[in-house]
């Protein structure tokens, strides 16, 4: 597929970008089973293209129920149950409706009161998974929104979902945050939302971060946190919350110091609140252990393993 947006980069990026992204190319078109199983589900629902679209509420919703046939509807639903579990939503299909494991419409809401404005801007989702942030940022007009999805599983789902909503100003790549440098001056506003804590270095994710974007740009973190008014990050020794890819979890004041060491100015910290189970959760569209079962189960203000229980973070910066 054309990839316009490339042709705004330094030609050594963009050469390096094309090598990278054409071996995922190569992957979405094997025979690998686990390649086959997704692009098949994603084929099944080629044929089908909403013509009502509702990205300003709570539930993305992707066409109504009268849009499909019985048996139609059907089809579509047995394709989307094939991409359990859903971690992000909610979502609405054809009168489907999917209750992610994830509320992720809290999340979005605490974003609004400090969202740039996004009229025409080259966006970045940075872990984007099945794109329901992409989706509410539609209604914000935004010139492209690159999503960085490095996981089958989700870089499908998204296909699919977009192969039905038809959105062309939405691209999900199969990209990882180490990528994010290669994208120099391109973006207006980088979206890094739960990602920073699964990282070895947090720092040079940042400055990746603060290379991509353009002078003047936003960048929106979220990240996962421990409570206190003190600078410091917890380091757990194998796990936290039974994540083994969890490396640092920062203070609210910690995750400021780092955004100010790695350039930002204007760092403001916007939310900070305790999780609960009402967020994240078991469903019958995520059957797997979900927040309550990373909890002590004799006192929930601690992790299985005894450390304090997450919070999560948001901060506002600029370049």
């Amino acid at each position: 597929m054309p990839r316009k947006y490339l042709n705004e980069l330094p030609r050594r990026n963009r050469l390096e970008l094309q090598e990278i992204l054409a071996t995922g190319d190569t992957l979405l078109a094997s025979q690998k089973k686990g390649v086959v199983h997704y692009r098949n589900l994603c084929d099944k629902t080629a044929e089908f293209h909403a013509r009502h679209l509702d990205f300003s509420r709570d539930t993305v919703t992707i066409g109504q129920a009268d849009e499909l046939s019985a048996t139609d509807q059907a089809h579509v639903l047995s394709t989307l149950k094939g991409f359990m579990p859903w971690r992000k939503g909610p979502f609405n299909v054809f009168g489907i409706e999917i209750d992610a494991e994830w509320r992720s419409q809290r999340k979005w809401q605490r974003l609004l009161p400090v969202l740039p404005d996004l009229t025409n801007q080259v966006v970045a989702d940075i872990g984007c998974n099945n794109g329901y942030y992409m989706f509410r940022m539609v209604p914000h007009q935004p010139r492209l929104v690159l999503g960085f999805e490095p996981l089958l599983h989700h870089h499908f789902t998204f296909k699919t979902l977009n192969g039905l909503a038809g959105c062309t100003n939405l691209v999900s790549e199969l990209l990882g945050v180490e990528q994010l440098g290669l994208f120099e001056n391109f973006f207006d506003t980088v979206f890094l939302m739960g990602i920073l804590y699964h990282r070895i270095s947090p720092i040079e994710v940042l400055k990746d971060t603060f290379k991509s974007l353009k002078p003047g740009g936003t960048l929106i973190v979220e990240s996962q946190a421990i409570p206190s008014d003190q600078p410091v990050a917890l380091f757990p020794e194998t796990t936290y919350a039974k994540a083994p890819g969890t490396w640092f979890v920062p203070t609210g004041p910690c995750l400021v110091n780092w955004l100010k060491r790695a350039g930002f100015s204007n760092v403001e910290l916007f939310c900070q609140h305790p999780m609960d189970e009402s967020e994240q959760r078991r469903t019958e569209w995520m059957t797997f252990e979900s927040y309550r079962d990373f909890l002590d189960p004799t006192d929930p203000s601690r992790t299985i393993e005894g450390h304090p229980a997450p919070w999560r973070v948001f901060v506002k910066a600029v370049k």
